[in-house]
C-alpha cells in the first residue's frame, strides 16, 4: 500500500460533505497558531467559510448551528452549482485552501489537501487546477510515478503550459533514471550490499550506523547500501530515499580514498537532485541568447515610440490592433493574449515576473524577466527560458527596476511593484522615448484579459495598485479612455 493509499485510508475524500467537515474541523485546530504558513491557511479557510456562508441556502433558517452545519447547508442547496456538484466559487475557495495547505507541508495539512484533491476530482474530473494540485501533492508525498501521471492529465487538459509542467515531468523521469543508475553503480562498488537488501531497511540502516560509530566502515557500508536498495525495492517515498542517500554519501566522503569511484557516484547523485528541482536544461547557453545590460537596453529603445499594452478587458474589446502595431516598440506583460483586431499582433518586448512561465515560448526580440530575489530569479531563468524564443535577454542590472534602479526601498514603496509598473518605471527612468503610451490601463476596472490558463489567477493584494495609478497620473501628459501618454 502506497503512502497516499495509507493517507486515504485514514481520511477518505470524494464526498463533499466530508470535505467540508474536514475543512471546518481543521479551521478550529489552527486557532492560536504562530506558524506563518498556518496563519495564511487559516485565512484561506476563513474565506472559504465566507463563500459558503453567503450562498442563498446558507442564509436560510435551519435548526442546526455551528460552522460545520453552516457549510453543509450552503453546499446542499447551492443553486449555482453545475452538474458536477461544486459551484465555481466553492471550487476556487477549496483549491485556495488546498494550495496553502500544500505550502505548509505538515502531515495534517497534506491530509487536508488530499481530501480536497479527491473531492475536487470526484466532482470535476476534468479540472485542470484539480489535476495540477493532485500532481504537486503526490510529488510532495514522494509518489513520483503517480505525480507524473497526474501532471500528464493536467497537460492533456490545457494548451498553455504556463507552469512549466512539461519540464517538471521530464525532470522527474530523468531523476528516476539517474537514481536507478546510481543504485546499480553502488551495487557494483559494494558487492556485499545485496545480501542486506532483503531485510528491514530501518533495522539494517541502524546496524550500519552502529558499525560506523565503532570505526568499522567495511561492515557499515554494505548495510547502508543494502538499506538503500531495500527502500527502492519497497517503493519508499523519494524524500526518505534521498535523506538516507545523502547521509550515506556524507559519511563515504570522509573515508573513501578512491577518488574516481566517489566522483562517479557524486556526479549521478547531483544530476538526479538537479533534475528533480528544475528539469533538464536542453541548451545551457539558452539558444545563443544575447544578454543585454541597462545601458544596452537604453540604446536599443532610444528615439523609438513605445506602447505598453495592458492585459485588460478594455484592450480585448478596443479594435485598436492596427494603431498598436504602428508603434516602433510594443511591450506586453506576463500572460498576455493576442487578438490582432483588438490587441495588435506584434510583441517586441515581453516583460514578465519570474514566478510564472506564460508566453515564454512566444518568439520576441527582447524578454525582460523581473524578480526581487536574485537566486529565485536565476532559478527561473534556468527553468523557464525556452531556447531560441528570444534574441535579447535582460541581465541582472534589469532584474528589479523599481528597487535596484530607482532605489525605492520598502519604506518608500511598501507594496511589491507589479510587472507593468517595473517596466513603466524603467522606461520613464531612461527617458529616451519620444512617445511613451499606456494602452488600456484601467488598473483592472474592466477585468483581466489573459491566456485562458491564467484567467483563474487571483489579482493579488501584495501590489500597490492605487499608488501605481497615482504615480502614472502624476506624470500623464494626456489621458483618454484608452490611452495614457507620458511623453
Amino acid at each position: 500500500m502506497t503512502r497516499v493509499q495509507n493517507r486515504r485510508a485514514r481520511a477518505r475524500g470524494g464526498e463533499l460533505d466530508d470535505c467540508l467537515r474536514a475543512c471546518a474541523v481543521h479551521s478550529g485546530k489552527l486557532v492560536g497558531s504562530i506558524d506563518r504558513r498556518r496563519i495564511d491557511l487559516s485565512e484561506q479557510l476563513r474565506k472559504l467559510l465566507v463563500v459558503w456562508g453567503t450562498t442563498p441556502a446558507a442564509t436560510a433558517p435551519a435548526p442546526a448551528s455551528g460552522a460545520t452545519a453552516l457549510l453543509k447547508r450552503a453546499v446542499k442547496g447551492s443553486a449555482a452549482a453545475p452538474s458536477g456538484g461544486i459551484a465555481p466559487e466553492l471550487l476556487d475557495a477549496l483549491l485556495a485552501v488546498a494550495n496553502q495547505a500544500l505550502k505548509c507541508g505538515y502531515d495534517d495539512e497534506l491530509n487536508l489537501a488530499l481530501v480536497i484533491s479527491d473531492t475536487v476530482l470526484a466532482h470535476r474530473k476534468n479540472s485542470r487546477a484539480g489535476w495540477r494540485l493532485r500532481a504537486r501533492l503526490l510529488e510532495a508525498l514522494g509518489e513520483e510515478t503517480e505525480a507524473q501521471e497526474a501532471y500528464e492529465r493536467y497537460l492533456g487538459l490545457t494548451d498553455e503550459d504556463g507552469f512549466g509542467v512539461t519540464a517538471k515531468i521530464a525532470g522527474l523521469k530523468v531523476a528516476a533514471d539517474r537514481e536507478r543508475q546510481l543504485l546499480e553503480l553502488l551495487k557494483r562498488q559494494v558487492p556485499g550490499a545485496e545480501a542486506f537488501a532483503r531485510g528491514n531497511p530501518t533495522e539494517i540502516w541502524a546496524e550500519g550506523l552502529t558499525a560506523h560509530a565503532l570505526g568499522d566502515w567495511a561492515a557499515a557500508e554494505p548495510r547502508m547500501v543494502g538499506a538503500l536498495l531495500a527502500l527502492a525495492d519497497d517503493g519508499a517515498p523519494v524524500a526518505d530515499r534521498q535523506d538516507l542517500l545523502s547521509q550515506y554519501l556524507d559519511l563515504r566522503v570522509t573515508v573513501d580514498s578512491d577518488v574516481t569511484a566517489l566522483t562517479e557516484v557524486l556526479a549521478l547523485y547531483a544530476e538526479q537532485r538537479r533534475s528533480r528541482m528544475r528539469g533538464p536544461v536542453a541548451d545551457p547557453s539558452i539558444g545563443g541568447v544575447k544578454w543585454i545590460s541597462l545601458g544596452e537596453f537604453r540604446n536599443r529603445i532610444a528615439g523609438k515610440s513605445v506602447c505598453l499594452i495592458a492585459n485588460s478587458g478594455r484592450v480585448g474589446a478596443s479594435s485598436m490592433g492596427a494603431e498598436i502595431d504602428a508603434y516602433d516598440i510594443v511591450v506586453r506583460f506576463n500572460s498576455y493574449k493576442i487578438d490582432p483586431k483588438h490587441t495588435g499582433s506584434r510583441t517586441d518586448i515581453h516583460a514578465t515576473i519570474h514566478k510564472h512561465g506564460f508566453n515564454w515560448e512566444k518568439p520576441v526580440d527582447t524578454r525582460l524577466v523581473f524578480g526581487g530575489i536574485s537566486g529565485d530569479w536565476k532559478w527561473s531563468l534556468r527553468n523557464r527560458l525556452v531556447p531560441g524564443a528570444q534574441t535579447h535577454l535582460g541581465d541582472e542590472s534589469l532584474r528589479w527596476p523599481v528597487r535596484n534602479i530607482g532605489r525605492l526601498s520598502s519604506d518608500q514603496w511598501s507594496g511589491i511593484p507589479t510587472t507593468g509598473f517595473n517596466m513603466l518605471f524603467l522606461l520613464d527612468f531612461l527617458d529616451v522615448s519620444p512617445t511613451l503610451d499606456l494602452i488600456g490601463f484601467d488598473f483592472y476596472e474592466s477585468g483581466a484579459y489573459r491566456v485562458q490558463e491564467a484567467m483563474k489567477l487571483a489579482i493579488t493584494s501584495v501590489h500597490e495598485y492605487t499608488s501605481e495609478k497615482a504615480w502614472v497620473m502624476e506624470r500623464a501628459q494626456s489621458v483618454t479612455d484608452m490611452r495614457i501618454s507620458l511623453r
